[in-house]
C-alpha cells in the first residue's frame, strides 16, 4: 500500500526541538508543492504544537525518509538541532491505523483533545488548495475524519474536563446553570487564567471581568475576549456584584481572606459565591470554605477532576480502538478495489473482443434472422464463464491478506497478459 508518514511529535521529541519544525498554514502552502514536485505524487503535511507529520503517496524510494526530513528541518533552518533520531516513519496500513488515532484523539498529548481534528482538517484544506491530493490521500483523510466523528458520536472519549483551565469552567457551569446571567472575575492573566477565560467565554458567560497586577495583559485578554479591566487593586469593591471568582496570580499570602469574603458575603445579601482557586501557593484563604453559601475549589479538587475524567477516557480507547479496526478493514478494502476493480474490467473486455471477433468471424454461417440470438447466447457464455472468478477475485481482497490478494492479482493479469495488452 503506498501511502506513508513521516513525522515528529510528542514521543519522538521534546518541545524544544518539536516548536522548532513547526509550520504555519501559509508556510505548509509554501512547502507542499515543494514536496510534491521533489518526492510525491500526492502529499499532506499537518503541523501541531505536537507533530509535524508528512503524510505522502510516493514516487521515488526515501531511504529512511531523509530527503524529506532534511528539507523541512533546511526551511526551518533547523538543521543543526533535528536530526533523523527524531523522526519515525510508517508505511501502509500501519499509516492509516496512526492517522485514525491521531484524528480521534486517542494519540494526543491530552487523551481525547478535540483541537488537533480541527487542525488536521485546515492541514488536509491547505492540501486541496495548493492541488496536493489525490484519490489515496482524499480517501485517507476523509476516512480519517469519519473515525474521529464516530468517536465522538459512538464513545465518550470527549466528556469530561483534562485540563486545569477546562475542568474550572465546566465546574463553574455545574454550579450556575445558566451562565449568560452570571459575572466572574478572574484574576491574573497568565496562562491558564487564558486559557479559563477563553473556556468560560465559550460556555456564554454574560459578564467577565479581568484583573492582573500588570493591567496591560489583562487589556490584551478582554480586547480579544471581551469584558472589562479593573484595577488590581480595587478587586474587593467589585466582589459584591460577582457570582464567580477565579483566581490564578503567583503570591506569597492570600490575596483573599477568610474575613474578606465574609464582609463580601454581608453585601451581596448572602448570594451564593463560587471560588476557584487554581493558584499555588493559594490565593484564597481555605478557611473561607467553612462560610455559608461559600463553595471554594483548590487545584487539588480540580485535579481530582482531570484525574476522573481522564480515566473515564481511557475506558473509551478500547472503543475506539474497534471503530478504526473497522474503518481500517473498510480502507483495506477500497484500496485493493483500485487494483481489483481494473483488472476485472479489463478481462471483461478482452473476453468481449474475442467472443466478438469470433462472432463476426462465423456470423455469416447463419441466417440473419438468428443474428440476435447469437449475439445474446455467445453473450451469455462469456458472462457464466466469467462469474466465478470475478466472484472469487473480489472475494480474495477480503478472504487474504493484502500480499496474499496482491500475487493473486499479478498471477491473474500474467495468465491473461493483461499487462502485456496494457502496454502495446
Amino acid at each position: 500500500m503506498n501511502i506513508h508518514c513521516l513525522g515528529i511529535n510528542h514521543r519522538t521529541a521534546p518541545i524544544e526541538i518539536r516548536e522548532k519544525l513547526w509550520f504555519s498554514i501559509s508556510e505548509i502552502q509554501t512547502m507542499l508543492p515543494t514536496l510534491r514536485d521533489k518526492y510525491f505524487h500526492e502529499v499532506v503535511l499537518v503541523s501541531t504544537c505536537n507533530r509535524t507529520e508528512v503524510y505522502y503517496v510516493q514516487r521515488h524510494e526515501l531511504t529512511n525518509g531523509k530527503p524529506v526530513w532534511r528539507l523541512l528541518a533546511k526551511h526551518k533552518q533547523s538543521e543543526e538541532t533535528v536530526g533523523e533520531h527524531h523522526f519515525c516513519l510508517t508505511s501502509g496500513i500501519e499509516t492509516a491505523q496512526h492517522l485514525f488515532a491521531v484524528a480521534s484523539g486517542i494519540d494526543s498529548m491530552v487523551l481525547g483533545d478535540v483541537q488537533i481534528l480541527s487542525q488536521m482538517k485546515e492541514a488536509f484544506s491547505a492540501a486541496q488548495d495548493s492541488h496536493t491530493t489525490g484519490i489515496l490521500m482524499n480517501r485517507l483523510f476523509n476516512t480519517a475524519f469519519h473515525v474521529a466523528k464516530r468517536a465522538r458520536t459512538e464513545t465518550e472519549i470527549g466528556e469530561g474536563a483534562v485540563s486545569i483551565s477546562y475542568a474550572a469552567a465546566e465546574l463553574a457551569s455545574k454550579i450556575f446553570e445558566d451562565l449568560s446571567k452570571r459575572t466572574a472575575l478572574l484574576i491574573g492573566a497568565g496562562e491558564t487564567g487564558k486559557l479559563t477565560a477563553k473556556h468560560l467565554a465559550s460556555r456564554n458567560l454574560g459578564t467577565m471581568l479581568m484583573a492582573n497586577r500588570t493591567r496591560q495583559r489583562a487589556e490584551e485578554l478582554v480586547a480579544h475576549l471581551g469584558g472589562r479591566v479593573i484595577d488590581f487593586d480595587k478587586i474587593l469593591a467589585e466582589l459584591p456584584h460577582v457570582d464567580i471568582i477565579i483566581s490564578s496570580v503567583e503570591a506569597n499570602a492570600h490575596i483573599l481572606s477568610a474575613h474578606d469574603i465574609r464582609q463580601v458575603m454581608k453585601l451581596r445579601g448572602n448570594k451564593p459565591l463560587f471560588i476557584i482557586d487554581i493558584g499555588v501557593p493559594r490565593n484564597v484563604d481555605p478557611s473561607a470554605n467553612i462560610i455559608d453559601n461559600v463553595f471554594l475549589h483548590d487545584i487539588d479538587a480540580l485535579n481530582h477532576i482531570v484525574d476522573h475524567n481522564l480515566t473515564s477516557r481511557r475506558a473509551q480507547v478500547p472503543k475506539i480502538e474497534k471503530i478504526i479496526s473497522e474503518e481500517l478493514q473498510h480502507f483495506q478494502l477500497w484500496y485493493d478495489s483500485l487494483e481489483v476493480t481494473p483488472t476485472i474490467q479489463q478481462l471483461r473486455d478482452q473476453f468481449e473482443a474475442i467472443r466478438q471477433a469470433e462472432v463476426e468471424k462465423h456470423l455469416h454461417h447463419f441466417a440473419t434472422d438468428k443474428r440476435e440470438e447469437i449475439e445474446m447466447l455467445t453473450k451469455r457464455i462469456v458472462n457464466k464463464i466469467l462469474h466465478a472468478p470475478m466472484v472469487n477475485l473480489k472475494n480474495g481482497t477480503t478472504e487474504h491478506t493484502d500480499e496474499e490478494s496482491r500475487t493473486r492479482i499479478s498471477v491473474i493479469r500474467h495468465i491473461f497478459g493483461l499487462d502485456k495488452r496494457t502496454h502495446q
